[in-house]
């Protein structure tokens, strides 16, 4: 029989767990029954949201894989006001309230730069979120070949939690933030790279090969 998936939390969301659980509890025996029917499902809704998944890492060493769940809204040249200086090609993720929201290293290397920028909190799929809404940035130097990697926020995410660190030495698919509770991710990588996914494609974090390096 096959072994079952192992299913975390992510420790993000144990204080939205937590505080609407107690709040269930209290609302529920001190005021209403059907407050506290009301908080316990928003407690179900957290546990749902942070999920964390094992998931199963079979990427080549070149492969770059999704670092989120979600679908595909972008796959070809780099946005003009949204990639990096220089010449790139774009991968942009949006993530619903229903996906799992844990973000994962893209490809194996070592971090060179970690940046966030304060912005707006437009919708993660309307067109100018990339340029202008709250986001982070990673650096990563894999074999002397630089990749970008983004989170951002949206409508809903109006916090990225970015763990990575400069110096940092990671491997595809390692566990590196989170972001709350609906957003976007973007990945840069060279023009020289083969893209593996197209618009409206659905991608999973740490599985789905979105690129190949050459």
């Amino acid at each position: 029989m096959a072994a079952m998936t192992r299913v975390r939390l992510d420790p993000a969301g144990w204080p939205f767990i937590g505080g609407a659980l107690a709040l269930a509890f209290v609302l529920g025996l001190a005021v209403a029954g059907w407050l506290g029917l009301v908080f316990g499902v928003l407690t179900l809704f957290f546990v749902f949201f942070f999920r964390d998944p094992d998931r199963i890492i079979r990427a080549a060493a070149n492969d770059v894989v999704s670092p989120a769940d979600g679908r595909v809204l972008v796959a070809g040249q780099g946005e003009a006001g949204v990639a990096p200086s220089g010449e790139w090609q774009q991968i942009s993720i949006f993530l619903s309230p229903m996906d799992v929201h844990v973000n994962r290293v893209p490809i194996g290397g070592r971090i060179t730069a970690v940046s966030y920028k304060r912005g707006r909190f437009l919708p993660a799929y309307h067109a100018d979120a990339a340029g202008t809404n709250e986001r982070s940035e990673v650096w990563i130097d894999h074999g002397g070949v630089a990749i970008v990697v983004r989170q951002i926020v949206g409508v809903l995410a109006r916090r990225v939690v970015c763990r990575a660190t400069v110096g940092m030495e990671v491997r595809t698919g390692d566990r590196y933030g989170v972001m709350k509770f609906g957003s976007r991710m973007d990945i840069f990588v060279p023009p020289t790279a083969e893209l593996r996914v197209g618009v409206g494609a659905m991608v999973r974090g740490g599985e789905t090969v979105i690129a190949v390096l050459h």
